[in-house]
């Protein structure tokens, strides 16, 4: 069977689910930023992303396909490092000096998620942090030029 061709977009209204067949396709955060080429469903159905070129995919993103398929993007599980401290200052610390290498970074209270690498993980365990890994959907924050709000599905306090 040939791969779907899904060349739109068509944001996170909960309309776009009614169609012939809604599709779930979980990707990865580094997979969120092509929008072009092969893909599989969550169910293995072959697809083909030919996007307009914009902004990365967003999880809850819907994308529309011949004859009104319509596709959900998710936030595939992958290997993270949750990093925790007793004193938020560490914490900050931390989040200072991953970004400064640049290190794609998803921000909770009290807790801060990246991609497992054990580059990262010796240095943020020898500055006293403690360190679990877990397997989780990864929505980095997009930065200060990512275009866009980042949604969360999480609460910030002031």
């Amino acid at each position: 069977m040939a791969p779907l061709l899904l060349e739109q977009r068509l944001g996170h209204d909960p309309q776009a689910a009614t169609g012939p067949a809604s599709l779930r396709l979980p990707l990865t955060a580094q997979e969120r930023t092509s929008l072009r080429g092969r893909r599989s469903s969550a169910c293995g159905r072959a697809l083909l992303l030919q996007l307009p070129r914009g902004a990365a995919l967003e999880p809850g993103e819907w994308l529309g396909g011949p004859g009104g398929t319509r596709v959900q993007v998710e936030a595939a599980p992958e290997p993270l490092l949750r990093v925790l401290a007793a004193d938020p200052l560490a914490l900050l610390q931390a989040a200072y000096h991953l970004g400064n290498r640049h290190v794609a970074l998803e921000l909770h209270p009290g807790e801060l998620r990246l991609l497992q690498d054990s580059v990262l993980a010796e240095l943020l365990s020898q500055r006293g942090l403690e360190l679990e890994e877990l397997q989780a959907p990864f929505r980095p924050e997009a930065g200060a030029y990512g275009g866009g709000a980042h949604q969360h599905h999480h609460q910030h306090h002031a």
